[in-house]
C-alpha cells in the first residue's frame, strides 16, 4: 500500500472495531485493509480513536472512546497504569487474561507451526495474581534537576515517578523506595544517562520466596559509593530480612543494567530460595525465575510429562543455573545439563552441591556441540529437555535432537512464536506433540510460558 493510499490520516478520529491482540497488548483494528494498532482494546470492542501516526502498511492510534465493551473487561487497580510500560493488560480480567493466552498458543501453532490438531490445555494461572515478583531493579535518574525514581513510560527513556509496584513482592517494593529515600536525604546523586555524570543508576532488591532473604544491589557509575555506611546502618536496621547488600559498578554509556564488577558491602554474597524442594543459592547477577510460585508450576509439568522413573537419562539442552535439572535429578537415574554461560554453569554446579545431587553432571558450551559430543562417549538420553531463550532452539540443535532419537522430549517455552515454528521441524523430524501446557508466569503482561510434550512415533 502506497502513503498516498492509506485510507486513515494522522489525527483523525472514527469508529474502529477490535479483531485481535498483538504480542505487546495492542488491539488490533482494520480500515479498508489498513492495520491499526490501539492499546487499551479489546477484541470485539468498538471504540472512538485517534489516529496518531501512520507507515506504509500500518498505523498507531489512540483510545478516546469506547462503545461497546468486551466483557472480559477490568479497571485497572493501578494508578500509575496509563504511563507506566511495566504492564500491557491491567485492563483485561485474571480470566481474560488466561483466556488470551491460550488462544495465543493456539494460533501460533496453528498459524506458524502448521498444527492445526493439537488440543491446548486451560493456562494455570494464580490465585491471586498480584504482588507475584522476587525481585524488582528500578532505574534512578535526574529529571528537570530532580532525584527521579520509578519505572520507565511506555516507548520512553522518561521516568514515571513511582512509590509502590503492584505486581512486586510487598517487602522488596518497601525496601527500595526506603532504599531511595535515604540516598536522597543524603544527596547520593542520580545517574544523567544524557551528560553520563551522577553516581546511582538503579536500586535492586530479590526476596526469597520461601525463605524471607532479602539481598539490595546499588549499581552506581563510579567506584565509590557516597554514604555507604550510613545506607547500610539505616537499611539494616529497619529490615532484618535483608542477609546481603552488595554494589554493582557500571561505567559504561549503556542501557545495560550492571557492570562486569559486583562486590559484596555487607552480609553474605548470597541469598537462598527453593523451588519444589530443591535450595537455590542467588548471587547479585544469577538468573533466577521471578515468579518461583509459577515456576513451580512450570516445571512440576515439565518434570510430569519426562516420565520419570528413576532408570531414565536426561539432558537439559538449556540448563542455566539447573534449576530444572536439578528439579529432574530427583527422579532421573542422571541428567546431563549444558549452557553457554560459564558463571550459570559455575551455580548450577554449586546448587547441586548445595542440594547433595551427585548424579547431576553439567558442562559448559553450545547444546548442538556438547551434545554430540556425549553421544560419542555412549550417553544416550531417553529425554531432552529444552528450555531456550526467545529466539528459541538453535536449527543445529533441532537435528542433534532428532539424530539421537530420545523417546520423549520436553519443550519448556516464552515465546509462542518461536515454540510453534521448532515445533514444526520436530514433528518433520519424526515427533509429535502430545500435550501443550500454557502457564501464566507474569500476569498483567502478554507474556506467557508453556510446557509442551513430544514423544518420537515409531516407524
Amino acid at each position: 500500500m502506497s502513503e498516498s493510499n492509506i485510507p486513515v490520516a494522522k489525527n483523525e478520529q472514527l469508529e474502529v472495531s477490535f479483531s485481535d491482540l498483538t504480542q505487546d497488548g495492542s488491539a488490533v483494528a482494520k480500515v479498508d485493509g489498513y492495520t491499526l494498532f490501539i492499546p487499551g482494546g479489546l477484541p470485539g470492542e468498538k471504540a472512538i480513536i485517534q489516529v496518531i501516526k501512520t507507515k506504509k502498511g500500518y498505523g498507531y492510534g489512540r483510545l478516546i472512546e469506547l462503545t461497546k465493551t468486551s466483557d472480559r473487561r477490568a479497571e485497572p487497580p493501578c494508578p500509575y497504569y496509563d504511563q507506566c510500560g511495566g504492564c500491557a493488560i491491567q485492563h483485561i480480567s485474571s480470566e481474560g487474561q488466561l483466556a488470551y493466552k491460550r488462544e495465543i498458543v493456539q494460533n501460533a501453532l496453528e498459524r506458524i507451526g502448521g498444527l492445526t490438531d493439537i488440543y491446548v490445555e486451560s493456562t494455570l494461572g494464580m490465585a491471586k495474581p498480584w504482588r507475584y515478583r522476587n525481585k524488582i531493579q528500578v532505574p534512578v535518574a535526574q529529571q528537570n534537576g530532580k532525584f527521579a525514581f520509578g519505572f520507565y513510560k511506555k516507548r520512553s527513556h522518561d521516568i514515571v515517578t513511582m512509590d509502590h509496584c503492584m505486581i512486586t513482592e510487598a517487602i522488596i517494593d518497601d525496601i527500595v523506595q526506603t532504599a531511595r529515600q535515604i540516598a536522597e536525604e543524603h544527596h547520593v546523586m542520580p545517574y544523567d544517562e544524557t551528560k553520563h555524570r551522577g553516581v546511582l543508576r538503579h536500586i535492586m532488591a530479590r526476596v526469597g520466596k520461601k525463605t524471607g532473604e532479602v539481598m539490595v544491589v546499588f549499581v552506581t557509575r563510579t567506584e565509590e559509593l557516597p554514604h555507604r555506611k550510613t545506607l547500610i546502618r539505616e537499611l539494616i536496621e529497619r529490615y532484618p530480612h535483608i542477609k546481603s547488600i552488595a554494589q554493582n559498578i557500571n561505567t559504561k554509556r549503556t542501557n545495560a543494567i550492571f557492570g562486569d564488577t559486583t562486590k559484596t558491602l555487607w552480609g553474605r554474597d548470597v541469598i537462598y530460595d527453593q523451588i519444589g524442594g530443591v535450595t537455590f543459592a542467588i548471587s547479585a547477577r544469577s538468573f533466577f525465575q521471578v515468579n518461583p510460585t509459577q515456576t513451580e508450576v512450570l516445571y512440576g509439568k515439565a518434570l510430569e510429562y519426562a516420565e520419570l522413573t528413576g532408570q531414565e537419562t536426561v539432558i537439559d539442552a538449556y540448563c542455566g543455573i539447573g534449576t530444572i535439572s536439578l528439579f529432574l535429578a530427583k527422579q532421573a537415574k542422571h541428567v546431563y545439563g549444558v549452557e553457554i554461560v560459564p558463571e550459570a554453569i559455575e551455580d548450577a554446579r554449586k546448587n547441586a552441591e548445595l542440594n547433595k545431587i551427585t548424579n547431576a553432571t553439567f558442562k559448559v558450551g553450545k547444546s548442538e556441540d556438547v551434545i554430540p559430543v556425549w553421544r560419542d562417549q555412549g550417553i544416550n538420553p531417553d529425554v531432552i529437555v529444552v528450555d531456550p531463550p526467545r529466539k528459541g532452539c538453535d536449527a543445529s540443535l533441532i537435528d542433534t535432537m532428532t539424530a539421537m532419537q530420545p523417546q520423549r522430549i520436553v519443550y519448556v517455552s516464552c515465546n509462542p512464536a518461536t515454540l510453534a515454528r521448532d515445533l514444526k521441524l520436530l514433528t518433520a523430524g519424526g515427533y509429535q506433540v502430545k500435550k501443550v501446557q500454557p502457564v501464566d508466569m507474569f500476569p498483567q503482561t502478554m507474556h506467557v510460558e508453556c510446557a509442551v510434550l513430544m514423544t518420537r512415533v515409531d516407524k
